[in-house]
């Protein structure tokens, strides 16, 4: 028997024991990934509320609006969730860039082997 949340068209997010999903965001011009991050509830709300990417800080330990402090806020351009609503993808147009480090993405190194090589 297969689970409504999996092919139904009610949102109803499956949320881990810590309350979060994870959420992908990628850039709505290129397709490339540029982060990694967690949605609660409130994060969820925030982002369709705004049409701006909120997610929640675990290490804050609370709502945080991508850019709120260096400008490079994410505008959203689409949100989906995956099969069994446990993951977002945000589809977003970057004011910036999106990594903390000034990168334009966080994925900017590659592993080779045991070592790191920046990806140009």
């Amino acid at each position: 028997m297969t689970d409504p949340r999996d092919t139904g068209l009610t949102l109803d997010p499956k949320y881990d024991a810590a309350g979060l999903l994870t959420a992908v965001v990628t850039d709505a011009g290129t397709g490339e990934i540029l982060m990694l991050a967690h949605m609660d509830a409130e994060a969820l709300a925030a982002t369709q509320a705004t049409g701006e990417a909120h997610f929640h800080s675990r290490s804050r330990g609370r709502l945080w609006k991508k850019g709120e402090s260096s400008g490079h806020v994410l505008r959203v351009r689409e949100l989906r969730i995956d099969c069994d609503q446990d993951a977002v993808w945000v589809i977003a147009e970057p004011a910036g860039p999106a990594c903390h480090t000034g990168a334009r993405s966080c994925f900017f190194r590659r592993i080779e082997g045991d070592r790191l090589t920046p990806v140009e």
